[in-house]
């Protein structure tokens, strides 16, 4: 009481200071509330640029897996004929389709290895094919013992015919780029190119380069390469027809940030503003994807309408004063409650959108690496549905655990329920408490689930007398190795029993986890170690950080 006779004493005594103060203060909080607004806003705009960049991103990696498939078929296809002729590689192009599919492609291409010794003849022979002089160019170094020229070119116009005869050797990127496809045996991309062209054009792009290998020699002998080339722009273009990025700003360089190494870009706004980088790997050439949004000269709406309405109501608040200061701090604690109450949602949210993205991007590859090795719809259907159950029986476990870490046994009997129901097969688990992250937690299942289905049918489950013992130890503080040994089953004799599964367990699994998988095939039976990380739970328990139940009620008015 005595308090409060002071503090009206006070207002007495001063009338105009009061809300002169209120007013400054008031003044205070519009300057913080747009402050979180405007930094909210760049919140929103940097999820959605990130998101821009990612849709983009996948769009590219799209088109241009698309493309290696083709490339890839059209590799196989060629090794098997015993003369490559303009007609023929015509003919074959036109029954894979490459030209009406090629979305971002300006040609397909063939060049043969020619040695030193048999360019004069080669130049003779296509003179006489061409029906027009055939010289390849530029002229060989002498360090050179062969040429690669670009012989075929598909489709056959004046844009694309000044390239015949280019020796593909002659330019430090397409080299390097020919001896790695030579090496790796798949579609690889070059540097940055300028592409040859009629008309005077010489627009950035790169080439894709398929070896073409004898069909019958014992050796890895590089008959030639089937090319295509892209305009660094259009293939740009193309993934943005499908995935438009509004008044975003798009850049597309090759291997790092520079201006030199620019490729292409689209929508590019006078003053950049935030900005998103993204890494990417088109036919093992890794590129980089910038995304930005144009800067803003003003506040924005929400900003500028708060900043209206707070003025009115700091003006207002200096003549109601004395009856809105009680209700002023309650009013304060109600905002700091519902802040905490989004924050804690707005982080609930993120890490379900999180969460989902990586269960359809698992979903999407386990679909599209089943369809490749499929032979038929029956045994697309029984290993994609195979796989889908592995993960929704580990989702089910993460679900329990609230997506917090999970035990290592818990994913392991999981996995190996189907097999164990009923005593028919031996099958042993030994290690310690181990716990997982989500993500290694998912991988860890469908590795388990892999290899439990190469053991059923090929293996020590698909004999009563076989068995299988799982044992786990920690090799460091954030490293877990997981040992599967089988005993008693059918003798194996090298790989012969290998299938997609094992492959997906030593490329996708060993990539997932960032550790590399050691898959053996003894006589006794299949013997896999896989080395996973062990991260703390506290990582993933965000809702440990959320305010007892009882506090979650706001103040009263």
């Amino acid at each position: 009481m005595p308090a409060r006779i002071e503090f009206r004493q006070w207002l007495l005594r001063f009338p105009r200071a009061f809300p002169l103060v209120i007013f400054l203060l008031t003044l205070v909080v519009i300057g913080i509330s747009v402050y979180a607004i405007e930094k909210s806003e760049a919140q929103k705009e940097k999820a959605q640029l990130q998101q821009t960049a990612l849709a983009v991103g996948v769009a590219l990696e799209r088109r241009a897996d698309a493309n290696a498939a083709y490339l890839r078929a059209s590799s196989a296809l060629l090794s098997h004929q015993a003369e490559i002729t303009g007609t023929s590689f015509s003919r074959l192009i036109s029954e894979l389709k490459m030209q009406d599919d090629f979305r971002g492609a300006e040609n397909v291409g063939w060049g043969p290895v020619v040695p030193r010794a048999e360019i004069p003849a080669f130049e003779k022979r296509m003179t006489e094919e061409y029906g027009r002089a055939f010289r390849i160019y530029p002229a060989l170094r002498p360090d050179q013992a062969y040429a690669i020229p670009l012989v075929y070119v598909l489709p056959a116009n004046e844009l694309t015919l000044g390239a015949i005869g280019l020796n593909m050797l002659s330019d430090d990127g397409g080299r390097g780029a020919l001896k790695k496809a030579a090496t790796k045996e798949r579609p690889v991309a070059s540097d940055k190119l300028v592409l040859i062209q009629g008309r005077g054009m010489r627009p950035d792009g790169f080439v894709m380069y398929m070896p073409v290998f004898e069909a019958n020699s014992g050796s890895k002998r590089v008959r030639g390469f089937v090319t295509s080339a892209f305009n660094a722009q259009k293939f740009l273009e193309s993934a943005l027809h499908s995935e438009p990025v509004g008044g975003y700003g798009v850049r597309l360089y090759d291997r790092k940030i520079a201006p030199d190494r620019l490729l292409a870009q689209a929508n590019a706004p006078e003053r950049e503003g935030m900005t998103v980088v993204r890494g990417m790997t088109i036919a093992t050439r890794p590129w980089v994807l910038q995304v930005w949004a144009p800067q803003r000269d003003t506040l924005s709406p929400l900003s500028l309408l708060a900043l209206i309405s707070g003025l009115l109501i700091a003006s207002l608040l200096m003549v109601v004063a004395r009856l809105l200061t009680q209700q002023a701090l309650e009013d304060r604690l109600a905002l700091a409650w519902l802040e905490q109450q989004n924050s804690i949602r707005l982080s609930l949210t993120r890490e379900l959108n999180h969460r989902v993205k990586n269960t359809l991007a698992n979903v999407l590859s386990l679909i599209a690496l089943t369809r490749r090795r499929a032979t038929d719809l029956d045994s697309f259907v029984d290993g994609l549905d195979g796989r889908i159950r592995a993960l929704s029986a580990t989702h089910n476990l993460l679900t329990q655990s609230e997506w917090g870490a999970t035990p290592i046994r818990a994913v392991i009997e999981t996995e190996l329920a189907p097999y164990t129901k009923g005593g028919e097969h031996l099958v042993t688990l030994t290690g310690p408490d181990i716990e997982l992250a989500p993500n290694d937690a998912l991988s860890l299942g469908l590795a388990i689930h892999e290899l439990a289905t190469n053991a059923a049918k090929y293996g020590a489950l698909s004999t009563a007398q076989g068995s299988v013992a799982v044992s786990w130890h920690l090799v460091s503080d954030t490293l877990a190795r997981i040992e599967w040994v089988e005993k008693g089953g059918p003798p194996v004799h090298g790989e012969g029993n290998r299938g997609f599964g094992l492959d997906l367990i030593e490329k996708i699994v060993a990539h997932e986890l960032g550790n590399p998988v050691d898959l053996r095939f003894e006589r006794h039976g299949v013997e896999c170690a896989l080395t996973v990380p062990v991260r703390q739970a506290s990582e993933f328990a965000i809702r440990a950080r959320r305010q007892p139940r009882q506090s979650e009620t706001p103040p009263s008015a």
